[in-house]
């Protein structure tokens, strides 16, 4: 995997992070690294998106939109199979898979966008589990946010999660 594309991933997994000072400028120069396309554009619209809020207005659509209670919770196994036994496995499954390639969860359970992405940037051949499920279920979250909130600039990141997992298929094909 070019190193482009494994930046473009770890700034994707900083974009889902709560905003912090400084987060921004970040997350812009992350965005400017990253390959041309749909990605990069979408990723363009998302930052154009939080740029106009000051931070506590960040803060708070982080919050409704990612943490308590949100329109398109950003887990792939849950967008996939719910609360079921399915998921259970599959959150091993990732679990053992971070572990392995000394990927930090930062508090979150393994099938949350920020560590996934993670360990789509350290490793060169993701589980193939993941693979199959993370394109559907990114799909489902741009939807069900889509529906929620068409306006929130998050549905312009997870259009970009959505163009770089279309690349990643791609890649392992």
């Amino acid at each position: 995997m070019e190193a482009t594309l494994r930046d473009a991933y770890v700034t994707l997994a900083d974009a889902f992070a709560y905003p912090a000072p400084g987060r921004l400028e970040a997350l812009k120069r992350g965005g400017a690294a990253m390959p041309k396309g749909a990605g990069k554009d979408a990723y363009a619209a998302f930052l154009s998106g939080i740029d106009r809020l000051p931070l506590g207005a960040w803060e708070e659509l982080h919050t409704r939109t990612l943490d308590l209670n949100p329109p398109a919770a950003p887990y792939v196994g849950y967008q996939t199979w719910g609360e079921s036994y399915q998921r259970g496995a599959f959150l091993a499954q990732m679990n053992r898979a971070l572990a392995e390639a000394d990927v930090d969860a930062d508090g979150e359970l393994p099938d949350h966008l920020a560590p996934t992405f993670r360990y789509l940037a350290t490793v060169s051949d993701p589980l193939p589990e993941l693979l199959e499920v993370l394109g559907p279920a990114i799909g489902r979250m741009i939807e069900a946010l889509r529906k929620a909130e068409p306006d929130n600039p998050y549905v312009s990141l997870l259009q970009a999660v959505q163009a770089q997992c279309q690349d990643l298929k791609k890649e392992a094909a």
